[in-house]
């Protein structure tokens, strides 16, 4: 198959969170597997990869203006880059905005531009695609400008768009939408009156072929008030056309044997260097050198969405509770919201077995997934996540909410020891957390005879690409011979 990836980010070009990891990595998976893959990513001004300058130039219309495109590629071995270059893109400092907390107020036109962009590049260059595979609401227009298309060149081209987290969706005026030059359908838009406004996911979700969105259980919580961001009704009607299908990790970058940001290796025949590496993190981090205590990590941004405002509410806290009871370690790794950062670091102060680190380091990342005994990932919502990959790929056991990818790739210990890799929990709230932990630590007393198994097995999971990857072949074949409709 001829397969086209359109998204606003990928590695290792461009990264503001995970989307940027699936698009980098399936696509490497899709052409290892055979498939034909050309990518269309915006050329940032921040990018400092050498790319090759193309001869191929065209303009795009955006109301009142005709803007001149040019491109730039880079070829890696059964994937071909295009890179949209326009002062758009070129001219930015961030991918959505100058820094990770704005936003640009055009971002709606800059997107619309890579979409209408990539379409007229697949034309010049003579490249029909099978499948064109549209990445989140910044290309949310894309599978309808492929139905509108007049040229007959996509005639036999399906589309497939991705959800890779609902709650960012692209909103804006009407007004605004009139800039961008495209035939307006009643279907772009949410609201009504005078808080009726254009979502470019919407649109994603309303014309493209079928649907996709990185977990099965996600796939089914978006469908629910709670998680479906307002859109839970049309995502309702297009059941049938949608697929969860979890994410994969690059198990050579995340790999306990090889990995050249640890200072000892372990393989699952031989974790005894897990040890050393745990030993290694109470050095570094200012804990007591223990290998009794058991270890946990946190590595994330520390926002709401995490978990954190419910681990850290109340005059006395789910953590601080953990903490001033439990014989436990605690180390807290990432940036975000201040009033978090605030309240961590004042526990850090008074606690002697928390280390609260405000940065984010990718030694340290990988340090504290190799040498810790748990991860703890408390979210409120994850539509799929990555730390529990990381985590069950070094034995590390994830302590996890039931929800989205979290519940999709760990098996509970309680509820079945033969097969069990972590802890998860339902109750969004400090006792809930508290006494996911506490589960957790029964475990770890239970001594090493125990615990050893369980890591060799959480070891043992499957988070390739190549799972993922095939699980995707299988979806484009089903999105060319038709899904419900």
């Amino acid at each position: 198959m001829k397969i086209c990836m359109v998204s606003s980010e990928s590695v290792p070009f461009s990264k503001s969170g995970g989307l940027a990891d699936v698009v980098g990595a399936l696509s490497k998976a899709l052409a290892s597997l055979g498939e034909e893959v050309l990518v269309v990513l915006p050329h940032y001004g921040f990018m400092t990869h050498e790319l090759i300058p193309t001869d191929i130039e065209h303009t795009v219309s955006l109301l009142g203006s005709e803007e001149r495109v040019t491109y730039a590629k880079l070829s890696e071995p059964g994937v071909e880059y295009y890179f949209v270059q326009h002062p758009f893109f070129t001219e930015s400092k961030g991918i959505y905005g100058p820094t990770s907390s704005s936003s640009y107020e055009y971002n709606h036109l800059r997107y619309t531009l890579q979409s209408k962009a990539s379409l007229e590049l697949l034309k010049i260059l003579g490249w029909k695609p099978d499948v064109i595979h549209a990445h989140d609401w910044t290309a949310g227009f894309l599978p309808y400008l492929v139905k509108r298309d007049p040229s007959g060149f996509f005639e036999k081209t399906k589309t497939v768009f991705s959800i890779h987290n609902l709650a960012y969706q692209g909103e804006f005026s009407r007004l605004d939408l009139l800039e961008t030059d495209i035939e307006v359908d009643p279907l772009f838009f949410v609201g009504s009156g005078p808080k009726k406004r254009a979502n470019m996911l919407k649109t994603g979700l309303e014309f493209a072929d079928t649907l996709s969105t990185v977990s099965p259980t996600y796939s089914k919580e978006i469908q629910t008030p709670e998680y479906g961001c307002g859109l839970e009704g049309l995502l309702q009607r297009r059941k049938d056309d949608l697929v969860g299908i979890i994410n994969g990790i690059d198990i050579d970058e995340w790999n306990p044997e090889s990995d050249p940001l640890l200072d000892y290796s372990f393989s699952i025949e031989d974790i005894s260097n897990k040890a050393l590496l745990k030993r290694q993190i109470q050095e570094e981090f200012n804990l007591e050198i223990n290998a009794d205590v058991p270890l946990f990590s946190m590595i994330s941004r520390l926002v709401s969405q995490k978990g954190f405002v419910e681990l850290l509410e109340g005059e006395v806290c789910a953590l601080e509770q953990l903490l001033a009871t439990e014989r436990i370690q605690v180390v807290v790794l990432g940036t975000g919201d201040w009033e978090l950062e605030k309240k961590f670091t004042e526990l850090g102060a008074r606690f002697e077995n928390l280390s609260v680190n405000i940065l984010f380091s990718n030694r340290a990342a990988h340090l504290l997934e190799a040498g810790s005994d748990f991860f703890l990932m408390p979210s409120r919502y994850e539509p799929c996540g990555l730390n529990q990959f990381y985590s069950l790929r070094y034995g590390t056991l994830p302590v996890a909410r039931r929800t989205g990818g979290l519940a999709d790739s760990i098996t509970d210990l309680d509820e079945d020891p033969q097969r069990g890799t972590g802890i998860l929990f339902d109750s969004m709230t400090g006792h809930g957390i508290l006494e996911a932990v506490r589960r957790a630590l029964a475990w770890w007393n239970r001594g090493r005879a125990v615990i050893d198994p369980i890591r060799k097995r959480a070891m043992a999971y499957d988070s390739s690409w190549t799972r993922s990857a095939r699980s995707y072949q299988e979806l484009y074949r089903k999105t060319q011979g038709g899904f419900t409709k």
